[in-house]
């Protein structure tokens, strides 16, 4: 249907006249009248009785009212959707349990007044590929070929987060503090699903080479929760987990996470942007990541340098 004759027609009802939807609408009453019979003729249908002073609905009016009402209001959402100022700031966080996501509602919660559109793609390469064809406006994601990007991406880095290891109650270091990582070497530690050629999996083939320790990234992946019951029943498997992860397990595995020291391993986060989509909204998320402060680690690990170079 087209909209704008059924604009004419729940302005009429709301009006209660032809002159006064004109008034409204600022066009012609004639105008006005030729929407409304388009419409009518367009349905098959009579949707007033025409009196001298107010038009009343017939009985396929009154039907028709409420859907029309939703009809517009989707209508507007959808041209708002795309407006500059009222479009949501679509944002990919990589996963809603790590901490992009952390990192973002923490902006959130400062800034409830920016709408935003959280997303999350497969890994780094199609963020990348999103900020090029528009259909996101930000990302936050390990970057570590900075000098591949294609031109117009800009990024900033913005967090070190620690890794840590997760163990179970009958592990050795259960009642650990903290580990070096080195000392791990004894250990089995299992990374399953690392998929070949994405940013994390270059992140913990760094890593490996560093500290010179093997990461088992051998399935089964049977998803978070297998991973969880293994570790809670095991006196040797180790994982590594981000130490803004959420991640929620059964009181009964009674599972430990425990930080790694003498260096810290970190993530590097960076922000990711198209010069083309730069805006208010967005250079308000951006400036609220570069001001988070962080952890205090006397020793670190990066597989990048601050200025964003591997």
């Amino acid at each position: 249907m087209n909209t704008e004759a059924v604009r004419a027609f729940v302005s009429v009802v709301e009006e209660g006249g032809f002159q006064d939807a004109a008034l409204t609408l600022g066009v012609s009453q004639q105008a006005v009248s030729k929407r409304i019979a388009s419409l009518e003729k367009s349905l098959d249908v009579v949707l007033f009785h025409r009196g001298p002073r107010r038009a009343e609905l017939t009985v396929d009016g009154r039907v028709l009212l409420p859907h029309a009402k939703t009809l517009l209001a989707a209508a507007d959402r959808a041209v708002q959707s795309v407006r500059p100022g009222f479009r949501p700031l679509r944002v990919d966080v990589r996963g809603r349990r790590l901490a992009a996501a952390h990192l973002l509602y923490d902006f959130h919660e400062s800034h409830p007044d920016v709408q935003l559109d959280v997303v999350t793609l497969s890994d780094g390469g199609a963020a990348v590929s999103a900020l090029e064809n528009g259909s996101i406006d930000a990302a936050l994601t390990y970057l570590h070929q900075p000098e591949a990007l294609p031109p117009g991406i800009r990024h900033v880095h913005v967090y070190d987060e620690p890794l840590e290891i997760l163990v179970g109650p009958r592990h050795p270091l259960a009642h650990a503090k903290s580990t070096r990582i080195a000392d791990l070497a004894t250990h089995r530690l299992w990374v399953p699903g690392i998929v070949p050629g994405t940013e994390w999996a270059a992140y913990y083939a760094s890593l490996a080479t560093a500290f010179d320790i093997e990461i088992d990234s051998t399935g089964p992946d049977f998803g978070v929760e297998h991973l969880l019951d293994v570790i809670a029943d095991s006196r040797t498997v180790v994982t590594f987990l981000g130490a803004r992860t959420r991640i929620v397990w059964p009181a009964r595995h009674e599972l430990r996470r425990l930080r790694l020291a003498e260096p810290t391993p970190v993530y590097p986060w960076s922000f990711l942007w198209h010069d083309k989509a730069d805006g208010p909204a967005l250079s308000r998320v951006r400036d609220h990541l570069t001001r988070m402060a962080h952890p205090p680690l006397s020793s670190v690990w990066s597989p990048v340098r601050r200025d964003g170079v591997a």
